[in-house]
């Protein structure tokens, strides 16, 4: 990555459109550039695209106006895949053998694509985790080269419906930009917030967005399980609401403001009145066991999925996401599942800084956005022209280059395709036009 490189990055979170550009620094460090949000609860659904004219809309948007902070215009994004259908499946695939036999690459090769053509009903395979290798009674994390009778391998398949990849991909296109690399968005937040060392020891990463929670289990750094359950912090708001019978955006400020995940009130307590709307008001008591109760729900969900492997996770839980922040997080986990294992909560990256003018928030709500941007090698603006001419950079508007696509989609036994960009209608929308712009003033 030259020193120059531009990286941009988007995100289809569960309820918005996000995207963020960076440069790496002499010192190593990212420095952000411009980042822009916008709400999509219209149009995106738990993380999967529900309209894709309004989402293409949004996409526009939200990278036009990283364009005009940069000064540069986009070309290409790197995009995170994730929303409640991704999830994964072990899936063994055992070699036939009549005799002992040595294990070769080209045997797990096979092996590997036997789990690859695998069809799972309305979902395809987005990413594959080889897991370890069952040899007789043993299990073996590497058996190229062993003399063997029996051999399974065992598979993690990282899978999602089937349009949710096509459907981010269109909309990305249609707004009029190239796919630097899609990324499978969990596990790239796991590569950012986790060190070898947890991942080694056992570790769990909990994300709890605001439509959803992802969980994501390691032991022996890889992979093990990942799930999505459909519930996040805006459960907890509409809770509120409903109880209150006062406005979202009332009910998010009562839960920021007053919120505890737990806590406990003593017999002879007195406890504070807090004023709502219309003139009403609210024992801070009754708000808490509304915000308790759903968390409770949350974290009990989330427990059920680490239970099994609770006595692995030796490095213990890291929590991320917006709805991790309110406070007594910790304590409620604990309480509720009735563990002792080690919790804290995820801040974003140090390698991360910030040019002037430009704020970003550390309430885990942009980890996963940042996550995408670190993880980012390629210019993704279009140069100025003596630039272009010094590097012999292709001009903007040179065919795309192929979709770098989730790993297991480049293994020998596939073929990757280019994908090239749906022609633009002739009448110019206001993005072009603000591109010409750009180009002109270059």
């Amino acid at each position: 990555m030259a020193d120059k490189d531009i990286i941009v990055a988007l995100e289809l979170a569960t309820t918005a459109v996000r995207a963020i550009a960076g440069q790496r620094m002499a010192d190593g460090t990212m420095q952000i550039k411009a980042i822009v949000e916008e709400n999509a609860s219209n149009c995106i659904r738990k993380g999967i695209v529900d309209n894709i004219d309004k989402t293409t809309q949004a996409i526009s948007r939200v990278l036009g106006q990283v364009s005009l902070q940069l000064g540069q215009s986009v070309r290409r994004v790197y995009v995170g895949l994730g929303g409640q259908s991704l999830h994964t499946v072990v899936n063994k695939i055992q070699r036939p053998l009549t005799e002992k036999t040595q294990v070769t690459n080209d045997m797990i090769d096979q092996m590997m694509d036997t789990n690859l053509g695998v069809v799972y009903t309305n979902s395809e395979i987005l990413e594959v985790v080889p897991q370890e290798y069952q040899v007789g009674t043993r299990t073996e994390a590497e058996v190229v080269g062993m003399q063997v009778e029996q051999l399974e391998a065992r598979f993690l398949n990282v899978i999602a419906r089937n349009s949710l990849q096509e459907n981010i991909e269109k909309c990305v296109r249609s707004a009029g930009y190239e796919i630097a690399e899609l990324l499978i968005a969990p596990l790239t937040l796991a590569d950012t917030l986790l060190n070898a060392a947890e991942k080694r020891s056992g570790c769990a990463l909990v994300d709890l967005g605001a439509d959803t929670t992802t969980v994501s289990i390691y032991t022996k750094n890889i992979l093990r399980k990942l799930c999505v359950i459909p519930l996040g912090g805006n459960n907890v708001t509409a809770d509120i609401a409903n109880c209150l019978s006062v406005e979202n955006d009332e009910a998010e400020a009562l839960k920021l403001r007053h919120g505890y995940a737990w806590k406990q009130f003593a017999s002879d307590e007195e406890t504070k009145t807090i004023s709502i709307s219309h003139d009403r008001s609210v024992n801070e008591e009754a708000l808490s066991d509304i915000i308790q109760a759903r968390y409770e729900e949350i974290l009990m969900n989330v427990w059920s999925q680490l239970k099994s492997d609770s006595d692995k996770l030796v490095s213990g839980i890291v929590f991320t996401g917006g709805a991790s922040q309110i406070r007594a997080l910790q304590n409620a986990f604990q309480k509720f599942s009735h563990t002792n294992k080690t919790i804290h909560i995820a801040k974003l990256p140090s390698e991360i800084s910030t040019a002037p003018g430009i704020q970003i928030a550390d309430n885990g709500r942009m980890n996963t956005l940042v996550a995408l941007l670190l993880h980012g090698d390629q210019n993704c603006v279009n140069r100025d022209k003596a630039e272009e001419t010094a590097t012999k950079e292709p001009l903007p508007k040179a065919e795309p280059e192929p979709v770098s696509t989730p790993k297991q989609k480049q293994t020998p036994a596939q073929t990757e395709t280019p994908v090239t960009e749906e022609p633009r209608p002739h009448k110019k929308n206001w993005w072009e036009k603000i591109q010409e712009a750009l180009n002109q003033e270059d």
